[in-house]
């Protein structure tokens, strides 16, 4: 059998009678992140072969490659909007009513929202999810048998967009299907029902099954402790819907492929090598093929899910003009259809509007790459400290094309606002140690109160209600009057100023010890590290 690849990169003996190759050329580029896990040293799989890397491409037609994964997303929902303009309220109305939606998160605890830059500013976090749900007689020719009907869908595609406050920088970040976690405790809107947080580590795609996509988005934000503000998923049969709308959408491979290994098991497809405008039957096989592509792995069936919604989009963008207009009104019923949203997406305007949002940063401004991981059996695990820094510059709002390191540092400034008397000021200790991949520290939100104690604050105590996970030390206050009363804690615990920060999140003075200050009373001079 041989096994081929999107075409873009050199093929090499796979080991198993084939060649291989990597995603590239239409739409799937990890190696234009250069930061944490991107190299070579991912433990060998259970086969004893590593994960593919990708190559590293420098010039315009790499950068070009990042900007189309968005297409998938902003490109989507420019096409919504283009259909309904001049159709009158009622078809308005009518694709509002296509358009279904589902509580956004259904955990039981969420991430803090991003504090505000100066501006005012905040990040939009999105979470892009694919189901692979067979609960219909369209999702069920995709593939399985006619008992996997009525079985819990999977998150087979997970993907969260991470748009920078200023507008000026995008991130791509992709989560591997089988990635093993705790899930969280979810409680299903519709029904009520209690999904318990597991006790063991389970594979995220099993999250959607746990109430809806909103435990999808909980399962995310307590792994990455990123808050996230929207969400939007479609099964493959809706991706095929709208590809059969455009006429067929093209697919690159580099070899010859047929997806179907000596026990009779894969999808069937057949592609010849080259380019190929897949539709129907043939796009549902490409769809579901893993043992056509690289490794026969899920990982390389993901990108070539990946690379399929991309050049999907293009044929969106292409055909979404007023000079088609019987084809413009499918591609608006077919795309609204589709899509499954949170409940603050509910109509085309909205969309609309973030559409526009998306559009904004350039497209050599815009960065993809895969959570690094570790191989755990046939499974794969966030790979410490890697991931955990990867969230954190999310998090944080640091661009992962490396081009915010130009930018200067803001240098600690005194407030003007005059500070209470230590022992007047009311101070509430959080502990914020815990990590995507480590429990909070015992007692930390007690220690740190006891030595603000010690120095005058006498009104300081403990939240003993919850844990946090905060990479960096912080201390947040809700009013300019407050500010003063804020350094005057920070200094006297050798704190740096640029750690305190105004934010609506908190009700008076309220420091939250990071993970970066684990021991004892006094902050550590050197801090956390510095990643930008």
């Amino acid at each position: 059998m041989g096994r081929s690849g999107v075409r873009g990169e050199r093929s090499r003996p796979s080991g198993r009678g084939g060649s291989t190759a990597r995603a590239g050329d239409l739409g799937w580029d990890e190696s234009l992140y250069e930061g944490p896990g991107s190299g070579g040293d991912t433990p060998p799989g259970p086969d004893g072969r590593r994960p593919a890397q990708g190559h590293r491409h420098k010039g315009p037609r790499a950068k070009r490659r990042g900007f189309r994964i968005l297409r998938w997303a902003a490109g989507t929902l420019a096409v919504l909007v283009l259909a309904t303009a001049g159709a009158g309220y009622l078809w308005y109305r009518h694709l509002n009513s296509n358009i279904k939606t589902d509580k956004l998160n259904i955990g039981e605890h969420k991430a803090p929202a991003p504090t505000p830059n100066a501006a005012g500013q905040t990040p939009l976090n999105i979470l892009l999810i694919g189901s692979d749900s067979r609960n219909s007689k369209e999702n069920l020719k995709l593939g399985g048998s006619k008992e996997s009907v009525g079985a819990a869908p999977l998150a087979d595609v997970q993907m969260l967009l991470h748009l920078s406050a200023d507008r000026t920088n995008m991130s791509v970040v992709s989560m591997p299907r089988d990635t093993l976690a705790q899930l969280p405790k979810c409680t299903d809107p519709k029904t009520g029902k209690v999904y318990e947080a597991t006790t063991t580590r389970q594979m995220v795609n099993t999250s959607l099954g746990r109430g809806g996509p909103g435990c999808t988005v909980a399962t995310w934000e307590e792994i990455t402790g990123i808050h996230i503000d929207h969400f939007m998923m479609v099964d493959f049969s809706g991706v095929v819907s709208m590809a059969d709308a455009v006429g067929g959408v093209p697919v690159c491979v580099d070899a010859n492929v047929y997806s179907r290994n000596s026990l009779g098991e894969g999808s069937g497809l057949k592609l010849r090598k080259g380019t190929t405008s897949v539709k129907g039957e043939q796009a549902l096989a490409w769809l579901r093929t893993r043992h056509g592509f690289e490794d026969g792995s899920d990982i390389a069936r993901a990108k070539a899910q990946h690379m399929y919604m991309s050049s999907m989009v293009r044929e969106l963008r292409k055909n979404a003009t007023f000079t088609h207009p019987n084809k413009l009104r499918t591609l608006a019923e077919k795309a609204t259809d589709a899509l499954h949203v949170d409940d603050d997406l509910h109509t085309v305007k909205k969309l609309y509007d973030l559409s526009n949002e998306l559009k904004k940063p350039e497209p050599d401004r815009i960065t993809m790459t895969t959570m690094p991981f570790v191989y755990v059996g046939a499974r794969v695990a966030p790979k410490a400290n890697d991931a955990d820094a990867l969230w954190r510059l999310i998090r944080e709002d640091v661009s992962l094309d490396g081009k915010d390191k130009d930018k200067k540092k803001a240098k600690d400034e005194v407030s003007d606002d005059p500070a209470a008397p230590d022992d007047k000021i009311a101070v509430q200790v959080s502990n914020g140690t815990r990590t995507a991949t480590t429990a909070a520290v015992p007692g930390r939100a007690s220690q740190v109160a006891q030595a603000l104690v010690a120095e005058g604050f006498t009104k300081s105590v403990p939240d003993q209600t919850q844990s946090l996970a905060e990479d960096k030390t912080v201390l947040r206050y809700p009013s300019s009057d407050l500010e003063g009363d804020a350094q005057a804690v920070a200094k006297s615990l050798g704190i740096p100023l640029s750690s305190v920060k105004k934010s609506t999140d908190v009700s008076g003075v309220t420091l939250i010890v990071g993970a970066d200050w684990k021991t004892g009373s006094a902050y550590p001079k050197s801090g956390a590290p510095d990643l930008v």
